[in-house]
């Protein structure tokens, strides 16, 4: 049997990673409810024996992270190269990764001691894990940065990215946020559309945000949005098809304004909806909106 007969077969694997309190256990139930098959915290050396075999009905997923009984950064690197050149298995590297404030910050909420500094701070302990995961994360195929997200943010982006995922897919996320608050982590490509007339100053629309039809018409009005839009989507659709021919799992891209509440917010929409109407899989944030809780667009008179 050829590489080629056997990959269509193979089993999906995701792998979990990352440091403690970045959110694999979310990630976990989030795919055991997806209908994959989860083992957590597998001792390294019985993974190649869990893969022998018949391979598995379900798509499986493993939690391993530093609190692993044999954990070391050389084992797992070598498991995960040893992984990517078996045919019969199709490995998916998911790393989650979180700001150390953020860490510091669950840390404390929830009272708990790092796991591998049980005897000094959370701080000490942040920093052993992360040195140890440095080249884990860069090996990784999809990497998902929590540091804004809640659970449920988390939750969805999982359910999303690998609920119906096959191995080839390419999953697309498109942000809106504030320069003011700098960029998101993990963006891929970052569109500045502060050129285009600003909905703040008009006394009607400050109050609403860009997913209001009023507001998108107000933008749409700029002479210059509907060049700029048409030259944007059709830079995205020409280079998503390249992304994923090199094996990209997911791209981020972001739309930025001065508040991050309706030119950035108008542009996420609109990219969103063409590229889920060409037939890739899409998602949207609107970092802004989900920090202040704004109300739906139902709310304020209008849906983009």
């Amino acid at each position: 049997m050829t590489d080629e007969a056997t990959i269509d077969d193979s089993p999906h694997v995701v792998l979990i990673t990352g440091p403690s309190g970045a959110g694999r256990s979310t990630a976990v139930n989030a795919l055991e409810d997806s209908g994959y098959e989860v083992i957590d915290n597998l001792p390294m050396h019985l993974l190649p024996r869990l893969l022998e075999g018949d391979p598995p009905a379900k798509p499986l997923a493993l939690g391993i992270d530093a609190r692993n009984r044999d954990f070391s950064t050389d084992g797992l690197m070598a498991m995960i190269e040893r992984l990517r050149s078996n045919p019969l298995v199709a490995l998916d590297v998911l790393f989650l990764d979180c700001s150390d404030d953020v860490l510091l910050r669950r840390f404390s909420e929830t009272r708990r001691r790092h796991p591998l500094a049980p005897s000094a701070t959370p701080r000490d302990g942040i920093e052993i894990e992360r040195q140890l995961l440095i080249p884990i994360r860069g090996t990784a195929d999809i990497l998902i940065d929590t540091t804004e997200m809640s659970p449920h943010d988390l939750r969805a982006d999982i359910e999303r990215l690998m609920g119906a995922q096959d191995s080839t897919s390419l999953s697309v996320t498109v942000q809106s946020f504030s320069y003011k608050r700098g960029l998101p982590r993990g963006l891929d490509l970052a569109f500045d559309c502060r050129f285009l007339r600003n909905p703040h100053w008009e006394a009607e629309l400050r109050r609403l945000d860009g997913r209001n039809a009023a507001v998108a018409d107000y933008i749409r009005g700029d002479p210059r949005f509907e060049e700029v839009m048409e030259r944007l989507s059709g830079l995205a659709v020409l280079l998503l098809p390249a992304y994923q021919a090199e094996g990209k799992s997911h791209l981020s891209i972001g739309f930025g304004c001065t508040g991050g509440q309706h030119r950035s917010v108008a542009m996420t929409e609109m990219l969103a909806a063409t590229l889920a109407d060409v037939g890739w899989q899409v998602s949207k944030r609107h970092r802004e909106l989900e920090r202040r809780n704004q109300s739906t667009p139902e709310k304020q008179g209008g849906s983009a």
